[in-house]
């Protein structure tokens, strides 16, 4: 398997399409990480952080969500689509490892997604113990010429599926070369996409606009790590929506040097280290 896991199994999700999820787990797992990948991306990112907590007595499961089914444009019918998925692959996880406790993470747009579960789906299960979130993409710093900006929902509507004029970004993710050449090498392949269609990004902003209305609303522990150095989500305006959710619940880390990729960037073990250390104490006795 490509990216290192365990095995693989397949989500039914809400479309009717099988999906497959990726699993990197350790024999007896003490708790379950349900991670939830960015755009563009895939589940197998997630290999670099599942590997360090797998060694840590700690299963990580995620999917290829939709729209990123190895196609080279991004589009999907709709936000909702990706919270239906989520809900569904919260009922694999409990009957894949029930009684363990269970903890989100999400990147960048998995970050947005587990976001607005939190403040919906999921904020009254018990069986979750906290949110591991990575550059929430909450605020976008990606530079968009301003008319795109004005009619990008007027766009996704008579033009759905069509490409949005996006720069390049793949080598401002990690400081890490290896990791970026991987990330390459999964776009050449088709399995990490290039493009995006303009109801993909109407969708998102969409889904960003909700936020700060519920933000007041969060009930679980959440661990924060935010970029410094990120072209894609904005540090700042992240760090202004954690500011208004009750603060002993919360856990912040900023990374002022850090491209967007935490869980990929140079100093990953000593964020890896905390996180483990936040999980401790949230984990039954």
């Amino acid at each position: 398997m490509r990216f290192s896991e365990d095995k693989l199994a397949t989500l039914l999700c809400s479309d009717h399409v099988k999906r497959p999820i990726h699993i990197w787990a350790p024999k007896d797992p003490k708790a379950v990480i349900l991670a939830i990948h960015g755009g563009m991306a895939h589940a197998g990112d997630y290999v670099t952080p599942a590997l360090y907590f797998k060694e840590h007595g700690i299963a990580t499961v995620s999917f290829d969500m939709c729209g990123h089914d190895g196609k080279k444009r991004v589009d999907i019918p709709g936000f909702g689509s990706f919270l239906d998925d989520m809900a569904l692959f919260l009922k694999w996880v409990k009957s894949s490892y029930p009684g363990l406790p269970i903890f989100v993470m999400g990147h960048s747009m998995g970050a947005l997604i587990a976001t607005h579960l939190e403040l919906g789906r999921f904020a009254k299960d018990r069986d979750i113990k906290g949110l591991i979130l990575s550059s929430p993409y909450y605020v976008n710093a990606i530079k968009v010429p301003q008319i795109l900006q004005t009619f990008s929902r007027s766009l996704a509507k008579l033009f759905p599926k069509m490409k949005v004029p996006l720069e390049h970004l793949t080598h401002l993710l990690t400081h890490d070369a290896a990791i970026t050449a991987r990330h390459l090498a999964d776009e050449r392949d088709n399995i990490r996409a290039t493009e995006v269609s303009f109801r993909f990004a109407a969708s998102l902003m969409a889904a960003q606009e909700e936020l700060p209305a519920t933000f007041d609303k969060w009930t679980h522990p959440v661990f924060a790590v935010v970029a410094g150095d990120d072209k894609l989500a904005d540090a700042q305006g992240a760090k202004a929506l954690f500011d208004t959710i009750p603060q002993d619940l919360l856990q912040y880390h900023h990374y002022p040097d850090n491209y967007h990729e935490n869980f990929n960037e140079l100093n990953r073990n000593q964020i890896f280290a905390d996180i483990l250390g936040w999980m401790g104490k949230h984990l039954p006795a």
